[in-house]
């Protein structure tokens, strides 16, 4: 049960920066935000989990900063895509990267990008961090990601 707990807690955690940062897209994009509007609500946000008791000891500053450096990365993503013509996922992501090394080069940005909000995960969490899960779920993104670009891009 703690384990199942704790599988559901890291992919709310997981996904917290990609739920963001496509609604702050979805703003600019479809409701008139400008970019600095859009994301200064999700900047007042994780601000606010700084100082919130369910979150002591395990969010920190450094998180943070590193999340909003993936929320950044993310957002131009989103907008790339909401912004493209296509009627579906691989159509619009063909027509915004409009090549497989465009498209593979923001992958490994992200890679980069999560990769240090992990370690700062890591860091903050100190021996409570489970290491070997975050792995196993880097690994498995990772082979997933080529997969998508393999199926968008062909091989």
């Amino acid at each position: 049960m703690r384990n199942k707990q704790s599988r559901e807690l890291f992919i709310q955690n997981y996904m917290f920066t990609k739920r963001h940062a496509l609604d702050a897209a979805f703003k600019m994009l479809k409701k008139g935000f400008s970019r600095e509007s859009a994301i200064s609500g999700i900047e007042d946000k994780t601000r606010a989990l700084l100082t919130a008791p369910e979150t002591q000891g395990i969010y920190s500053e450094t998180i943070r900063q590193q999340q909003m450096n993936e929320i950044d990365l993310l957002f131009d993503h989103y907008s790339k895509i909401l912004g493209a013509e296509g009627e579906d996922y691989d159509v619009l992501t063909r027509n915004a990267y409009g090549s497989r090394q465009n498209y593979f080069i923001f992958h490994e940005q992200l890679k980069k990008t999560e990769k240090k909000v992990s370690d700062a995960a890591r860091q903050t969490l100190g021996s409570k961090a489970d290491v070997e899960v975050l792995l196993r779920i880097e690994k498995a993104t990772e082979e997933i990601r080529q997969s998508q670009i393999e199926k968008i891009f062909g091989a």
